[in-house]
Order: structure tokens, then C-alpha cells, then sequence
């Protein structure tokens, strides 16, 4: 048991004292409970207890009143050991944090944490500050300004050796932000304590002890949050100066990756520095626990609960804004994870058989990086999974018994309650099983191949045959496609491709493109269509020498086809054209055939 003294710089109308159980869980008291376990001792008897509490309460406590408050308000709470007990072991209440870390681990003992904040409590000084955030600002403009952030990035994903060198930079200055959040708490006169690891969320996370900043001031306290994020900064200077030295890419990686995690770490929704900078910003160390209270007491008719009700006016103003964004926040991502849960398990559960069978293949064939990489990358496929998964688990297990709880003795609110609850899962039921949800994901190439090994890099094959939707197969008209039950779509040439004729040579006539089927003689004519497209017919040359006359083709024979191959039939002629008289300087037969200059059967036809 650590008692801290009073709660400096708190949002309540009260002052409120802090004691750290054995246990490590913190407890907040009253003035007149933190003075009376100042003097339990194990020595001294109720009434030299009581002597010893009014002289620091400047009122008198009997001995009657110490035994009351030891058996009814200390015990309880785990802060003194009841009569008769031989061990000093307690079981007080603890709070069960959702968000809380759990399976801690210690890795510096407060011995090795004190001389390695004592050591480091000079970066916190303010002229050295204001150098490393200059610095910082040289840095990032460098980076992102005339270097490119990317390009690091890039070859390290291309070495799966050098990705596992980056992975334990990245475990190295979170070491290193623990440092930052030990030797600002010294800094300001407090005494930090072990820095160790645990489970947040599945993840394996670190922490520093640093409860007895509590009995410091507000600034002090600021200091010691964003101490961690300050030795971020510190850290990727000193990783920059590596990489002017070595000019190994891998080192600015692990810059860039760095930015995200100072980034993680100030967001205040969950418990990370962001989270105890809002808390001691308004003077309140657990903003979870105000979230109910503020919830019941926005219930109009109801009375403020109590355990909001000695808030300063600022300090509720602060916690409620955030309890009012907050809750909303948390409301959408359950439904909209709900409403995406098939999507999401499909997609899961297809991408991690790929991952884990890629790096069994990889391991298979020998290759140990490429397998090492897999694993890595299948670490951090089934870090998220499984994090929500457990989340899940435990955010319904705690909002039924929360519900059982509230029920409790009011058959009618529980039916209701039931009720709501089937009508949601009914109503999910349905939509997951009707497909309304959003549909899984297509297979995608890998964005890191060197993670995925023997995954698939190429998309997967469309069908040889695809349907345009909205088109008739048949008339398709985009060039290139081969439409089932069609014909090769239509190209017309490009006028400006073909070259003029000569002066002296006869001008071809123009090709007509062929159009749909004449209508049938006597039936009704069709409505007029645009215009049909013409284009010239290439002209070629003859070859040197005499001209050679053309055979006459007799009536009889059809005449040859025209260059251009057009996407439906031409319509037959009426009447049989007469055979164009041979021209003396017309080219040979066997280079090209003159298009028919007769005019389709039926002028009404459409184009």
C-alpha cells in the first residue's frame, strides 16, 4: 500500500487523495480516509488512531468514529488488513477495465527505472525542447519535402531481411517512449516506477508506473504524459543522423513507420497518452468511469449522479463533450462492424488459408526469409482478428450482464428489453442471410508481396467471353471484343491515313458502309436513320511499265468483296449493276477491286 497524497490540480469541488494497493490498483479517498490509513501503522491502538486524526483534521474523531471508518470505508476498499488476519493480503474490488491492460509482466524493476530516468531527466529541459522540436521540423520538411518518405519504404518491402531489422527498431523505440514517460516523471520530482509489458486488445503492449505523479502538479503530469511521444521525436532524430552516416534506406523506414506511432498514441479514444492527456487536462484520472454517470444524469426528469454530481463546472463540461462524442462514435463502429460481419469473416478467414498456406510453400521450398516474412505477415493478419474477435467477445458479455443487472425486479423492462434484442438479431439474420450486406472482397494482388510469399502477385483471369451489360451480343460495337454469336466488329479507316490522289489518276468511288437488311417490298418503310458513313478507298500505285487491263468479270460473277470488312451483311442489289468499263489506267485486279458505285435497292432502307 502507497499512499500519494492529494490528487494536484483534480476537476472536483472536493480534494481527493490517491492510494496504490499492492495489487497496483489505484483508489481514490477522502481527505479524512487518507488521514486516518496515514496513521494505521499495526502499532497503534483506535484511540491513539483517533488522536493522530484530529490533530490532523483539526476536529475531534473519537475512537468510535476511526473503528467505524476503518471497518465500513477502509476495508472494503482493500486499504487495511481486517482484525485477526495474520497475512496482509486483501481482496479489494478492482475495476474491470475493458480497455485495460491485462498479464502484466515486470522488465526493469524500479531499481534499473530510476537510474535510467535520472539519467535521461536532462532531455527535459526546456532549452533542449525547443532544439529537438526545431530539429524534428527540419526533419519531416526534409523527408516528406525533398527526399520522399516512400522510396525508403519501398526497398525495405523488397529485402525480407531488412523488414525484420525495421520490426525490431520499431519494439526498440517503444522501449525507448517508456523512457521518455519514466525520466519526465523524475524530471518533475516524482519517483517513477517499473516499466514492464502486457495484453492490450491481444497486443503485447508496454506500460511505466507512474502513479506517484498523481501527488505532482497538473504541468507536471502533462509533462510526464507526452514524455513518451517526446522520445519518439528524439528517437527518429537519432535514426536520421544514422542514416547521413551508414546511408542504409532501412533507417528512414523505420522513421516514417515512426510518425504513425506517435500518431497512435495521442488519439484519446482508447487508453493511450491521448486518453491520460485529456484525463489530466480536465482534472480526472478514469474518463471511462464518468460515462454512465453522465449518461443517467442527461436523463431528463433524473437527478445528477453522484459520482459527477462534485465535479467543477469546467471539468463537467469537458467530460461530457467527450462522453457525448465518444458513445456515438463507439454506437456506429459496433453496428457498422455488425453490418459488415459476414464481409469481413469471408474475407478474413479467405486471405489468412492464403497467407498460412503461402508460407508453408515458402518454408517447403527452402526459402527461410521469404517463410520468416510470412510468419510476420501472419502475425499481423491474426493480431486483428483475433483482437476483435475478443472485443467482441467481451463487449457482449458486459453489456448482457449490465442489462440483467438493470433489470433486475422489472419483469416488464427485461421483456422489452428481449424483445429489442430479438428484433435486431432477427433483422441481422435476415440481412446476412439475404445478401442486403456488402458482398466479400475480390481476390487482389498482394500491396507487399515480400509479406505474402507464394500468393498469387497477378489478378485473377476474367472470362474469355464477358457481356457487355446493357448491349445486344450480337451488335456489339466496341472494336476488339469478339461478341458471342456476332461478327468482328467494324473499324472504319482514318481519312487523314489515306493519301490523296495523284494528279492524272482517277478518284475511286467512295465505299459505302453496309447498313442493317432492306426492308421486304410492300411491307411498311423504316423511319430514316443518319447518314451513312463513307470513307475513300486507299489508292495504290501501279507498278512501272504498261498498264495491264483488268479481266471483265461476266454478269454472272459476283463482284469482289470491298476492302473494308463491315460488322453486317451488304444488302443485295435490286437489279445486277452492269460491269464498270475497264479503265486504261486503272490499277491491277490482284492489288485492289474498285467499290460498287450503284446505290442500295431500297431507298428507304435505313442505314
Amino acid at each position: 500500500m502507497r499512499l500519494h497524497g492529494e490528487y494536484q490540480g483534480s476537476g472536483f469541488t472536493e480534494p481527493k487523495y490517491i492510494a496504490r494497493r499492492g495489487d497496483g490498483q489505484v483508489v481514490q479517498l477522502s481527505r479524512l480516509l487518507h488521514l486516518v490509513a496515514s496513521a494505521v501503522d499495526g502499532t497503534r491502538d483506535m484511540r491513539a488512531v483517533a488522536r493522530e486524526v484530529s490533530a490532523g483534521f483539526g476536529r475531534e474523531v473519537s475512537g468510535e468514529n476511526v473503528a467505524y471508518l476503518v471497518e465500513n470505508k477502509l476495508e472494503p476498499l482493500g486499504v487495511t488488513v481486517p482484525p485477526g488476519q495474520e497475512s496482509d493480503e486483501v481482496q479489494g474490488p478492482r475495476s474491470d477495465l475493458l480497455l485495460g491492460l491485462k498479464g502484466h509482466r515486470v522488465i526493469f524493476n524500479e531499481r534499473r527505472v530510476a537510474v535510467i530516468a535520472r539519467s535521461l531527466a536532462w532531455l527535459h529541459r526546456p532549452p533542449v525542447v525547443a532544439g529537438v522540436l526545431a530539429l524534428a521540423v527540419a526533419m519531416d520538411v526534409w523527408l516528406f519535402g525533398f527526399h520522399g518518405a516512400m522510396t525508403p519504404v519501398l526497398n525495405v518491402l523488397d529485402q525480407p531481411l531488412l523488414l525484420l531489422v525495421v520490426f525490431g527498431i520499431t519494439v526498440a523505440s517503444l522501449v525507448f517512449h517508456e523512457f521518455g514517460h519514466a525520466s519526465a516523471c523524475r524530471y518533475d520530482g516524482a519517483h517513477p516506477g517499473c516499466i514492464g509489458c502486457g495484453i492490450f486488445l491481444i497486443w503485447p503492449s508496454m506500460y511505466t508506473d507512474v502513479t506517484d505523479v498523481y501527488r505532482i502538479g497538473r504541468a507536471g503530469r502533462l509533462r510526464t504524459d507526452l514524455g513518451g511521444v517526446y522520445f519518439n521525436v528524439v528517437f527518429m532524430l537519432l535514426l536520421t543522423g544514422a542514416y547521413f552516416v551508414t546511408g542504409q534506406p532501412f533507417l528512414l523506414c523505420a522513421v516514417y513507420l515512426g510518425h504513425f506511432e506517435v500518431l497512435e498514441q495521442l488519439m484519446p479514444a482508447v487508453r493511450l497518452d491521448g486518453y491520460f492527456i485529456l484525463g489530466d487536462l480536465a482534472g480526472v484520472p478514469d474518463l471511462y468511469g464518468k460515462i454512465k454517470p453522465i449518461l443517467l444524469s442527461m436523463v431528463p426528469g433524473r437527478r445528477t449522479d453522484p459520482a459527477v454530481a462534485d465535479l467543477k463546472r469546467r471539468t463537467r463540461v469537458v467530460v461530457t463533450t467527450w462522453v457525448v462524442t465518444m458513445v456515438p462514435l463507439l454506437a456506429a463502429e459496433l453496428a457498422y462492424a455488425l453490418w459488415n460481419l459476414p464481409r469481413l469473416v469471408a474475407t478474413g478467414v479467405r486471405s489468412l488459408a492464403q497467407q498460412l498456406v503461402g508460407t508453408y510453400e515458402a518454408f517447403a521450398d527452402g526459402e527461410v526469409l521469404s517463410g520468416l516474412a510470412g510468419v510476420l505477415g501472419s502475425l499481423m493478419l491474426i493480431c486483428p482478428l483475433a483482437g476483435m474477435t475478443y472485443l467482441s467477445i467481451r463487449l457482449s458479455g458486459r453489456l448482457g450482464r449490465n442489462a440483467l443487472r438493470a433489470t433486475a425486479g422489472r419483469p416488464r423492462l427485461r421483456i422489452g428489453l428481449l424483445l429489442g434484442v430479438a428484433a435486431v438479431a432477427t433483422t441481422l439474420g435476415f440481412a446476412w442471410s439475404s445478401g442486403v450486406t456488402p458482398k466479400p472482397l475480390p481476390p487482389k494482388p498482394p500491396l507487399a508481396p515480400i509479406l505474402q510469399p507464394h500468393v498469387p502477385t497477378l489478378p485473377p483471369p476474367e472470362p474469355a467471353h464477358p457481356e457487355l451489360p446493357g448491349r445486344d451480343p450480337a451488335r456489339s460495337q466496341v472494336p476488339g471484343v469478339w461478341s458471342p454469336g456476332g461478327s468482328v466488329p467494324a473499324v472504319s479507316p482514318l481519312p487523314w491515313r489515306t493519301p490523296p490522289p495523284r494528279p492524272g489518276m482517277p478518284t475511286p468511288a467512295p465505299a459505302v458502309t453496309a447498313g442493317p437488311p432492306a426492308a421486304p417490298a410492300g411491307g411498311p418503310a423504316a423511319a430514316p436513320g443518319p447518314k451513312p458513313t463513307t470513307a475513300p478507298a486507299p489508292v495504290v500505285l501501279p507498278p512501272a511499265g504498261p498498264p495491264a487491263k483488268p479481266p471483265v468479270l461476266p454478269p454472272s460473277t459476283p463482284k469482289p468483296e470491298p476492302a473494308t470488312t463491315t460488322s453486317a451483311p451488304s444488302p443485295a442489289p435490286a437489279t445486277p449493276p452492269a460491269a464498270t468499263p475497264p479503265a486504261t489506267t486503272a490499277p491491277p485486279a490482284a492489288t485492289t477491286a474498285p467499290a460498287p458505285t450503284a446505290p442500295p435497292a431500297s431507298p428507304a432502307a435505313t442505314p
